[in-house]
């Protein structure tokens, strides 16, 4: 792993030497190469390892609260996906499921990362459960913050995929995203759109994000190319214990379908948040780290604290 350093970036993405000094946990930032990319992790702590993935549009600054939470008693990795954040974006095919996950796959190898615990918010949940049923990833337990695990219902899986793509192959749309992001009350509205409340801190986080146009054409390729029927085929046969934390004012994922994805995965357990929204992590963070700690105990008895399966250990 080398030293923060910008790289070679496209026009339009997040300059390291300029934002790095005010980023969320700078120290904790290094620039590694792996899979063809460039990639700006963070790492603290020390113990056993936690990989924490965050979701579509996001960045490591959405685990600030958390990550030195779960510090205190793991090592805690966490890396900018594919063209999110100061990470290199990838060409457009790799920005599907699959291709996420071969890349946090090669992270990880370069890394030499056998992580015990892996924590995915919204899509990053998805790009992980992948890595476990192709078996480049072998955790003890698997924990999906608000996971973006199934396809869109109704007239939204029909239009929005394509819509996305026609947003992506338009070279204009990320600019044009962009400078309306350099409106903070437009961003705040965005974020509330979510259910969740930030502070002024985070909403100008997520704002730095979207005034980057690479960031943006990313997150929109990452829509583009998401497709989940086949993964939902394939997660019944998860074999890692699979915690499901679902926040009841979550605006983006519907907090149903973490009990429809607990009835597909033999052994899944559900844990609802109550008044929290799809950032869930970032406003309580400690409520998310209570979770977490207490699933990946090496001790840990089902079922866990919160758990509303409605099943009993044994069944």
């Amino acid at each position: 792993m080398s030293s923060p350093g910008p790289g070679t970036r496209p026009t339009g993405a997040l300059d390291w030497s300029v934002e790095g000094d005010t980023w969320p946990h700078a120290r904790a930032s290094r620039f590694v190469d792996a899979g063809g990319l460039r990639w700006h992790v963070q790492q603290m702590g020390e113990g056993p390892t936690v990989l924490l993935i965050h979701g579509t549009g996001a960045s490591t600054h959405s685990w600030r609260a958390l990550a030195p939470l779960l510090a205190r008693q793991f090592t805690v990795i966490a890396p900018d996906l594919p063209g999110h954040g100061f990470t290199e974006c990838p060409p457009r095919r790799r920005l599907s499921l699959p291709g996420m996950a071969r890349a946090v796959a090669a992270l990880c190898e370069a890394l030499a990362l056998r992580p015990r615990v892996v924590v995915g918010h919204s899509a990053g949940a998805a790009i992980l459960l992948r890595c476990c049923l192709d078996a480049s990833l072998a955790p003890q337990v698997a924990i999906s913050v608000n996971g973006a695990l199934l396809p869109f219902r109704g007239t939204a899986g029909y239009l929005f995929p394509p819509l996305a793509k026609l947003l992506f192959l338009n070279p204009l749309t990320p600019r044009v995203f962009a400078r309306g992001a350099a409106s903070r009350g437009r961003v705040a509205r965005l974020i509330r759109g979510t259910g969740s409340q930030l502070d002024e801190a985070g909403i100008e986080l997520y704002a730095r994000l979207f005034t980057s146009p690479a960031h943006v054409a990313a997150t929109l390729g990452m829509m583009a190319n998401w497709d989940l029927r086949s993964f939902n085929g394939e997660l019944p046969g998860l074999q890692v214990p699979l915690l499901l934390v679902a926040a009841e004012n979550d605006l983006a994922v519907a907090p149903d379908d973490a009990e429809r994805v607990r009835r597909m995965v033999p052994g899944a357990r559900l844990a609802r948040l109550p008044a929290l929204g799809h950032l869930a992590h970032e406003e309580d963070a400690d409520a998310v780290a209570g979770l977490i700690t207490d699933f990946a105990a090496p001790d840990a008895a089902w079922p866990v604290k919160n758990d509303t399966s409605g099943r009993k250990e044994g069944d």
